[in-house]
């Protein structure tokens, strides 16, 4: 089991607290930390969403559906699209182009930034997706960066349930839909890939340009490791 306190430490400042609590009616409990993830593919952002706009929305930014909440100092920038339900809260940038599809929870302070695209995703406090990400039915923990480029792949090839490796095991998650968890302060470079079913614990660095799946400890560093060969123009 993998319990989602060793995961995430900010926990009781986040706007939905009870999004984690192990026991909630109407939903999966909480067994491991994926289950989160169950909960949000089930409308938990739809029947928790008080809608209220209290932050700025650019002219030129594009506002989809009226079950959004929009805390106090968050921006929508010109050009950037958020799609409902979503429950946004405070001094969050959604900068110019990015895409918010919806069944989204979006904590205090956190990024998603221009050509980003989030949809059935939760953000803790501080996450950032600031350039040219996806991130599809993911949770990242708070002070996550991800690097220019990066992409959190949610669903297999064949469609099928996502099986992701935790120690000697091989786990079925129960979910079709399944990016990747990100435990705080997890880094992950230029153009890097998590494949379906990724899990990181906290404090982990991931360099770019890596593709990776499976499960890592607290504080690993995933390197990548290419040969370059170097050949001199005939034409010089």
């Amino acid at each position: 089991m993998l319990d989602i306190r060793d995961f995430f430490s900010r926990l009781p400042e986040f706007i939905c607290p009870e999004l984690f609590e192990k026991e909630l009616e109407g939903y999966a409990t909480i067994e491991n930390v994926w289950d989160i993830l169950k909960r949000i593919q089930a409308g938990f952002t739809g029947r928790h969403v008080r809608p209220e706009i209290l932050g700025t929305v650019e002219e030129g930014a594009f506002l989809r559906g009226s079950d959004i909440y929009l805390g106090k100092g968050s921006v929508v920038e010109a050009g950037a699209m958020l799609c409902g339900p979503a429950i946004i809260g405070e001094n969050v940038e959604i900068r110019h182009g990015a895409f918010v599809r919806g069944n989204v929870i979006i904590g205090n302070g956190a990024v998603i930034g221009h050509s980003s695209e989030v949809v059935r995703s939760v953000f803790l406090p501080g996450a950032k997706a600031p350039h040219f990400n996806y991130v599809g039915d993911s949770i990242l923990g708070s002070n996550v960066n991800l690097g220019a480029g990066t992409k959190l792949s949610n669903l297999k090839n064949d469609g099928k349930n996502v099986r992701t490796r935790i120690g000697e095991h091989v786990v079925d998650t129960g979910i079709r839909k399944f990016g990747a968890i990100l435990g705080d302060n997890c880094l992950l470079g230029c153009n890097s890939v998590t494949n379906p079913g990724t899990i990181l614990e906290p404090d982990c660095m991931v360099y770019p340009c890596a593709s990776i799946q499976g499960h890592f400890a607290a504080g690993s560093i995933i390197k990548l490791r290419q040969n370059i060969e170097t050949v001199i123009s005939q034409k010089l």
